[in-house]
């Protein structure tokens, strides 16, 4: 079925059409047909006062519970859920029931690839079960398909086994994603640690937990050598040992997740457990901080870290209530909002090009004559999260029944077509 988005600015950076309002033909075969100013005729027509059209989006981090917790998600329910919220490609950590870490694991996530318009990419589990004890198998998973390694939402806290993967990986030039927290100085921990919480009366989770495994981890790196990268930094004096180390060339990347630039751990006064998130919502100078290191290009990229569940793990008190917050489908509004409408264009490649550079992959092209790996939005479009287009299985989010501003209005991918 042919397909035509007309009169979409294009936001592709390096393009000669780059900010410039075209008409975009797509066959029936998902090729990139014909790109100019000129109408044509199609059977499926995307139009809207104000579309933009860029690369598929690509989501580095997410949580889809497939297998074993399908309750809070499953890669059906995940997936329509990225495709509403602009994303053609996702990440998955392996942090599910069992975890990612064999190559029967990998080829499950990704069997059903050939046949769908979003695409699911495994990251494997550095250590059975993400206890942080025992290697896997990481080469097996390497050949079956795994885009990068890592224990997901569990940080690699052995530091023998942190060494060990980074001198293992170099065998195959792999990629290791950590989540920098010491556990140590997290245990029992709710939010962040600072005057909210000491007012609120919760445990707290102090900034040092991220800055020391941070440090730790980059002086392994200088050590053994090949690549690492820093999962949902939260803190300042954190970006800045990044920053610092960039300056000097290592090989070392780092992302944000949407929500961090978005809240701080003020917003946690009326306990509501959806702003529960790991690592914590810290203070608005980490905030203010994570925005100017997007625009500084220390942060590479911008992930949803959405983490779906159900009532029964969200609807409890604030400290009995799990981490996490599904965020997959207001990705979008949320970036707007946290930057206030402005420059948010040049922060596109934080989730088109900079992951798929980061792990390795083919990078689309607006181009005619292209498979079309497209995401269409518009940035001033209203619309309501609500139990009619929740794609999810979950409803962690704080934004239900709420208006928002900015909507991914169609994806194309693989030769389908999914529009909103």
């Amino acid at each position: 079925m042919s397909t035509l988005i007309k009169s979409a600015k294009i936001v592709d950076p390096g393009s000669k059409n780059h900010l410039q309002k075209k008409n975009i033909l797509i066959d029936e075969n998902g090729i990139i047909k014909k790109i100019s100013s000129e109408s044509a005729k199609a059977k499926t027509v995307i139009e809207g006062s104000d579309l933009h059209v860029s690369i598929g989006w690509f989501d580095m981090k997410a949580n889809f519970n497939d297998p074993g917790l399908e309750q809070k998600e499953d890669l059906n329910t995940g997936r329509l859920a990225a495709a509403a919220g602009g994303f053609t490609e996702v990440a998955l950590v392996p942090n599910t029931n069992p975890v990612i870490q064999s190559k029967n694991d990998v080829k499950y996530l990704q069997s059903g690839n050939k046949n769908e318009l979003v695409q699911l990419h495994a990251i494997g589990a550095i250590t059975k079960n993400c206890q942080g004890e025992d290697l896997t198998e990481m080469i097996d998973m390497h050949h079956a398909g795994a885009v990068a390694f890592s224990d997901g939402n569990k940080p690699i806290w052995n530091t023998d086994i942190l060494l060990k993967t980074l001198q293992y990986l170099q065998k195959f030039d792999g990629l290791l994603i950590n989540l920098p927290e010491d556990k140590y100085l997290t245990f029992f921990g709710t939010m962040h640690e600072g005057p909210t919480s000491t007012m609120l009366g919760l445990k707290g989770i102090p900034s040092l937990s991220e800055e020391l495994i941070v440090k730790r981890d980059l002086k392994l790196l200088d050590y053994a050598g090949g690549k690492i990268h820093f999962s949902n930094i939260s803190t300042r004096d954190a970006l800045k040992i990044i920053k610092k180390a960039k300056q000097k060339d290592k090989n070392a990347t780092c992302d944000v997740a949407v929500t961090h630039l978005l809240f701080d751990d003020r917003i946690l006064v009326e306990y509501d457990s959806n702003f529960k998130v790991n690592p914590p919502l810290r203070e608005e100078k980490d905030k203010k901080a994570l925005l100017r290191g997007l625009m500084d290009e220390v942060i590479d990229v911008i992930v949803s870290s959405h983490e779906p569940h159900d009532e029964e793990c969200k609807k409890l008190e604030f400290d009995l209530a799990d981490f996490g917050m599904a965020t997959i489908q207001t990705f979008f509004p949320m970036l707007l909002r946290a930057t206030n409408n402005k420059d948010w264009i040049d922060l596109i490649p934080k989730f088109t090009t900079n992951p798929r550079k980061i792990l390795g992959m083919e990078i689309p092209e607006i181009k005619t004559g292209e498979a079309a790996n497209l995401t269409v939005f518009d940035p001033g479009e209203l619309w309501s999260l609500d139990a009619t287009n929740n794609f999810s299985r979950s409803k962690n989010s704080p934004f239900y029944n709420q208006q928002l501003k900015g909507k991914a209005v169609a994806v194309i991918n693989n030769g389908h077509v999914f529009q909103w």
